[in-house]
């Protein structure tokens, strides 16, 4: 999906696939609902996949691997400023507004460092869809996915445990090689195959997305199950700290490219970008490296960020819209 899909997004044609990407964003977070109830109802049909987790994260970064190629990096080169501004800012907002998010909401230890770890992920693979569905620039909303998703073995680690090892032990190390293990080769496994076997991975594209959120629902299922008796106590604190988390990066991206003077379509890439967070990849190192509940936060985050993402890319087309209609006739 290039940027001038995008951008032509409103023509006639464009209809199907814009239902298409609307289907897929909204339908996702439904059926990763669906996981958290299995896994809420009936904790004991899933909570002895725990070590599922890693391997299923492992398919859905192998998928998005799939989705690369060559020409996405090329980017960096291309345009460097608003890949770097939107990878820095992934970095920098999230694990900062995860703080503030912890202090205004005093959040007790677990989901402190739930919270936490939710915003030192990578940026999310659904990013690109609600970059498409904004009218954003998709081409920089996939080179930032794939560079941030790059960084993480080395950021990811260090941003948690400088920033979250006061509220539970983190093993950076380990958790540093788990990334690698479960994003990092798998995404370069996907790259790969998609350069041998380009004509075959083309085909199977369509399907990529329900694989993807197949896994994602099980591993939420698997991730509620173990803390499923303090959902209903800590329930309602864990949704205002991930829509008070989602809502301010989401703002502070779009204020990182207006203050930056960026187009339009960059502001709300950035935004997307560094509002949706890799929260898969957050449920397993905390399922792994911290405990169950500090995994619920990134469950929870799984379904708010399709859900606010989607509200954004409307808001975006009534804007465009609006500019539209004030324009004058030709």
């Amino acid at each position: 999906m290039s940027s001038d899909t995008a951008t032509e997004s409103s023509a006639p044609g464009a209809a199907a696939p814009d239902r298409g990407a609307y289907t897929a964003v909204l339908v996702f977070p439904v059926l990763v609902i669906v996981g958290g109830l299995v896994g809420f109802l009936a904790p004991g049909a899933v909570g002895g996949l725990t070590g599922w987790i890693n391997p299923l994260l492992g398919v859905v970064m192998f998928g998005m691997g799939l989705t690369l190629r060559p020409v996405d990096f090329a980017l960096v080169a291309k345009r460097p400023l608003p890949v770097l501004l939107g990878v820095a800012a992934q970095y920098v907002v999230m694990p900062l507004v995860a703080l503030l998010v912890v202090f205004l909401l005093r959040l007790p230890p677990e989901l402190a460092a739930g919270v936490i770890l939710v915003g030192c992920a990578p940026g999310g693979t659904a990013s690109n869809v609600v970059a498409y569905l904004a009218r954003g620039d998709v081409a920089l909303s996939v080179a930032m996915t794939s560079i941030s998703t790059l960084l993480a073995p080395l950021l990811t680690p260090l941003l948690t445990l400088w920033l979250a090892g006061q509220y539970l032990p983190v093993d950076g190390g380990a958790m540093a090689w788990s990334i690698t293990k479960i994003v990092l080769l798998p995404v370069v496994a996907g790259l790969a195959v998609r350069l041998l076997a380009p004509r075959l991975v083309e085909r199977a594209l369509p399907v990529l997305p329900w694989v993807s959120v197949a896994a994602i629902a099980l591993i939420v299922a698997i991730v509620v199950s173990g803390s499923a008796d303090r959902i209903v106590e800590a329930g309602l604190l864990v949704l205002a700290a991930v829509v008070l988390h989602n809502v301010l990066g989401l703002a502070l991206g779009h204020l990182v490219g207006a203050v930056t003077r960026q187009p339009i379509a960059v502001r709300r890439t950035t935004a997307v970008e560094v509002g949706m967070q890799n929260s898969g990849l957050a449920a397993a190192l905390a399922a792994q490296y911290m405990n169950p509940l500090a995994a619920l936060p990134a469950a929870v985050f799984s379904v708010w960020h399709n859900l606010s993402g989607a509200l954004f890319a409307v808001l975006c087309r009534r804007a465009d819209a609006r500019a539209a209609r004030r324009l004058p006739a030709s």
